[in-house]
């Protein structure tokens, strides 16, 4: 499928030697306030919402770079599809959180912030409000290495998916019907089986991605990990090699303040990927349409 990039969202200067803490000083200098208000007066009331705002950053970080375009809705007058209804992004949600806070930044300071570090900025805010870390948005250049990819995969010590995203796992995992994925144990799979996706038909049923505690940001997706308690097919590619097993046994045998700290290096990382500079791009005025 062909995926449209349309100007994006990212962050407007002449150089990446201007990408930088406090980037709307400035020009919008409340722009981080707002949006750390509005966080803070909407996700206590719905803390689910900071998992799938943080899995928006990653979506849209990881499709050529974190340009806001995952925001865009597809349009008929294009014969392209957008990146919003490529099939693993069609369970994103939150996207009218974005809009709202979009909407209170627009209403300061109209056309200064862009989309991208909206997405950016939120994520980072809803996890500090559901006790993760904090970390800084420097945006600047940086590659990710597989420490990193390990830290990242952190992430799912919060929310929740559905069965569709597992149950080939536990009744189709070769092609052949009531097959299992080996790598499971095999005691959280019938558990699974029994509790939770009774059936490969079940498309509604909302399973933890970190069992018994998906609401905290910890040290527990990864103990789990070490036990093949992984929800995802992708988890187990974490004890494939020596290397991420010795990252992971590192963390576990260390301090959640730890993990925190390099959890945040790793998403200032993540959130620099490819962003636009100087003329490239634009600063939309809605996030989900090109401006007119």
């Amino acid at each position: 499928m062909k995926v449209v990039i349309s100007p994006g969202a990212g962050i407007v200067g002449s150089s990446y030697a201007q990408l930088h803490l406090n980037f709307y000083a400035k020009r919008c200098p409340q722009a981080e306030n707002i949006i750390q208000d509005y966080v803070q007066k909407h996700i206590p009331n719905a803390p689910s919402l900071a998992a799938a705002l943080l899995r928006l950053q990653f979506a849209d970080c990881f499709v050529r770079g974190c340009d806001g375009s995952v925001l865009l809705n597809f349009t008929s007058s294009t014969k392209n599809q957008t990146e919003k209804v490529a099939v693993p992004n069609q369970t994103l949600r939150v996207f009218s959180f974005i809009d709202g806070v979009k909407k209170a930044v627009e209403a300061e300071c109209s056309g200064v912030v862009s989309c991208a570090d909206i997405v950016s900025l939120v994520a980072r805010d809803s996890i500090v409000v559901t006790g993760g870390p904090y970390w800084n948005t420097s945006f600047a250049s940086k590659d990710l290495d597989l420490k990193d990819l390990v830290l990242l995969y952190g992430a799912h010590t919060i929310g929740v998916s559905h069965c569709p995203s597992i149950s080939s796992r536990l009744y189709n995992f070769t092609g052949v019907w009531c097959t299992q994925d080996p790598s499971l144990d095999s005691d959280y799979a019938a558990n699974l089986k029994m509790k939770k996706c009774k059936s490969i038909n079940d498309n509604t049923t909302i399973v933890e991605m970190d069992r018994g505690s998906s609401s905290n940001f910890d040290l527990s997706y990864f103990k789990l990990v070490l036990k093949r308690k992984w929800l995802f097919q992708s988890d187990a590619a974490l004890k494939t090699s020596e290397t991420t097993k010795s990252y992971i046994n590192q963390l576990v045998q260390g301090s959640l303040k730890q993990f925190n700290a390099e959890f945040g290096k790793a998403m200032e990382k993540m959130g620099s990927i490819e962003v636009k500079t100087g003329s490239v791009g634009e600063i939309r005025k809605h996030c989900a349409a090109v401006n007119s």
